[in-house]
């Protein structure tokens, strides 16, 4: 996850780790049968729309809200390939 979040945002990687968090604790997990955040405290996590950081610019309202969720999204894709990589190895080891 760190590797993807390096290649897709570049130097400023270490500012969307909270991002990144908030996408894995808010992903379904088989073994679990939901989402690591549901199952430890019983419910949904907010948005994370609070936690965004943008350096200079001043983004308001709808603003903060799109660039928040196209990063949440493009996390949400790079973890999924990464678990179907994953599972595509040890399928094969299985064999």
């Amino acid at each position: 996850m760190l590797r993807a979040c390096v290649i897709d945002f570049g130097n400023g990687w270490d500012r969307h780790l909270p991002l990144v968090e908030f996408s894995y604790n808010n992903s379904y997990h088989t073994s679990i049968k939901a989402a690591p955040y549901e199952a430890l405290y019983g419910r949904k996590c907010r948005s994370p729309v609070c936690w965004a950081e943008v350096k200079n610019a001043q983004l308001t309202g709808p603003e903060i809200i799109h660039e928040t969720t196209e990063k949440i999204f493009k996390i949400r894709d790079r973890m999924q390939a990464a678990c179907d990589r994953q599972k595509s190895y040890a399928d094969k080891r299985r064999v």
